[in-house]
């Protein structure tokens, strides 16, 4: 027993998660509550299972810092900078109002103003943790307010380093309080940058020859770790270092295998993550001033969610979209715990607020998995009791084709159809789409194709051929389903909007599929070849090899896509067999054109 003094507290928290995630998640409520409910359980304030909260704090840490190097893996310089507006219309403003609004309503407590901007500022920053993973478990991470929430998150997260370097200058200013060497950030950064497109690609190559799952992961543990460690020693946090490592490292070709490796760590450490934020809840102060604290959370984030509504229709985005996008990140984040403890430390904010706003934050953390759930019932109600204008009725609906989604796609198919006088029934669920494409004589019918009833309309008992052309994933695969159930007969002609959508529609039985930018991108890349100076019939050789390669990867990779480890070792010899097969057509080409200059010699 004293040997391994730590062994009852592993017990408890790998435990009381298996108990209470899978319940939680059962219920409808998400994993995070399940989480914070065991941290609830097991923490200091409840069975006193784990007292030592700091020790947790501090392990968990890496939960978030794993988090952020993935999202910087996903997103390569250039798509970043792409971002730039969105980062700073709906970061911006989101922080901006919230600092001034959340600001005001600190100061009745008694803080003076700079100590309420530094709350309100802290205040209106909001849990990356927390809504990056309640919006991956709900796949809305793609969608419009999904990505305007991940961009509001990340200018958080920026704006928060030099929100620490600044605070301390507000009060008197502690001997204990970092300092940010900037000088130094600015080195390792360039060093990192230097070392990442000089040396990172040959010796992640080296490390990959090897042959070694379990060295590789060292290595990928050793790069987060490590360049956490160099941003945390001038000054700076973990998390951001993380993050740059991930953005840095994004553009190389080992970028799935370092998702792979860090993938299991990740999600137990932002487990245990969401279990210390339950833990470090202080339910003395709770049942002390209960209506107090209550009333304060609410208020909090019913103002916070209302500024992002506002802030998401200044900015163009629909009611719904900024209903959602204030659902999920209305709660507090983790950053503003660092916050209050150094604005305490620098005696810019007191104890006392210092407490009541953590218990605040904490509460808002643990509020915020219901908040979703609401939200989500009442998009629900208002998706069931709107009125909808009906479908439309389908008359003459006896072609050989159905085409399901008449957008950029699916007119391609309706106007080549129409110039060879082949009959069709096209369907769309986009009344103003339709009214549009009626103005140029287009004949679409407003239905929604992912109903058997609306394909029974259309003919399909009868059709022969159905053009899978809708832009939603989840709605084409719903589509391909019903057609593998009710409607075998029909050949389907499926557009995908990557591999993983291909592969799904082939587990329905679809084999005529299409990504929707392969083609297009094919053409374009040989335009470029030509313009670089290779000889057209090259650049087509070219572009026809990769084309054939790729197919052939396709398949091969369907058959591996539920091993991981496989699936990437196969992907990474198809890029090598395509290099070396390239390189050997380009040498029999330099051998059949040398000897043909030569064969047309004249004679002497």
């Amino acid at each position: 027993m004293a040997s391994h003094p730590h062994l009852l507290q592993v017990l408890a928290f790998l435990g009381s998660s298996v108990l209470l995630v899978p319940l939680f998640q059962k219920l409808g409520l998400g994993s995070i509550l399940g989480y914070l409910a065991a941290g609830i359980l097991i923490g200091p304030q409840g069975a006193q299972l784990i007292i030592d909260l700091k020790a947790v704090q501090n392990l968990s840490e890496f939960g978030v810092v794993f988090l952020l190097f993935l999202i910087g893996l996903e997103l390569q310089p250039r798509k970043l900078w792409a971002m730039k507006r969105t980062l700073i219309g709906f970061g911006g403003l989101q922080i901006l109002f919230c600092t001034i609004v959340l600001g005001l309503l600190v100061r009745p407590l008694g803080a003076s103003w700079n100590s309420s901007w530094v709350a309100g500022f802290a205040l209106s920053l909001s849990s990356t943790a927390f809504a990056l993973q309640s919006l991956s478990e709900r796949k809305v991470l793609n969608t419009e307010f999904g990505r305007s929430s991940f961009a509001i998150l990340l200018m958080q997260d920026v704006a928060a380093i030099p929100a620490l370097a600044i605070i301390p200058s507000l009060g008197l200013i502690s001997a204990s309080t970092p300092e940010v060497n900037w000088l130094g950030a600015l080195g390792i950064l360039l060093g990192l940058m230097i070392l990442n497109y000089t040396l990172m690609g040959p010796f992640l190559r080296q490390v990959a020859s090897l042959r070694s799952r379990e060295l590789f992961t060292g290595v990928t543990l050793t790069i987060v770790i490590g360049v956490s460690f160099l941003m945390e020693h001038v000054g700076l946090s973990m998390a951001l270092g993380a993050f740059v490592a991930g953005v840095l490292l994004s553009e190389s070709e080992y970028r799935h295998e370092l998702e792979a490796d860090l993938e299991p760590f990740k999600g137990l450490l932002m487990g245990l993550f969401f279990l210390s934020v339950g833990m470090s809840v202080n339910l003395a102060l709770v049942f002390k001033n209960p209506l107090l604290i209550i009333s304060a959370t609410m208020l909090y984030m019913m103002a916070k969610g209302s500024i992002i509504y506002g802030v998401g229709r200044i900015l163009k985005l629909s009611g719904l979209a900024s209903q959602n996008l204030a659902a999920y990140i209305t709660q507090g984040g983790e950053f503003a715990f660092v916050i209050f403890g150094v604005g305490k430390n620098s005696q810019v904010l007191t104890e006392d607020i210092s407490q009541l706003l953590t218990v605040i934050v904490t509460l808002s953390m643990v509020l915020s998995p219901f908040v979703i759930v609401l939200n989500a019932k009442i998009e629900s109600w208002r998706t069931a009791h709107k009125p909808q204008k009906d479908w439309d009725r389908f008359e003459d609906a006896n072609s050989d084709i159905i085409i399901a989604g008449f957008g950029r796609f699916g007119q391609i198919f309706g106007r080549i159809l129409r110039a060879q006088d082949i009959g069709f029934t096209a369907i769309d669920h986009d009344s103003e789409q339709i009214e549009l494409l009626r103005k140029f004589s287009h004949k679409v019918y407003y239905g929604d194709a992912s109903r058997k009833e609306i394909l029974d309309a259309a003919g399909a008992e009868k059709a022969k051929y159905l053009i899978l052309a809708v832009d939603d994933v989840e709605t084409s695969k719903e589509i391909a389903q019903i057609a593998k159930d009710h409607f075998p007969h029909l050949k389907v002609f499926a557009r995908a909007r990557n591999r993983q959508h291909v592969f799904e529609l082939m587990d329905r039985g679809i084999t005529h599929v299409r990504r929707e930018t392969f083609e297009s991108s094919l053409l374009l890349t040989k335009e470029l070849l030509v313009e670089l100076g290779y000889p057209s019939e090259r650049a087509r050789s070219i572009i026809e090899r990769f084309h054939v390669h790729d197919e052939l990867m396709l398949k091969e990779q369907y058959k591996l896509r539920h091993d991981q480890k496989l699936f990437l070792d196969v992907s990474r010899q198809g890029m090598q067999q395509l290099a070396q097969v390239l390189r050997e057509d380009q040498t029999q080409t330099y051998i059949e054109q040398k000897n043909e200059d030569q064969t047309s010699e004249p004679l002497p």
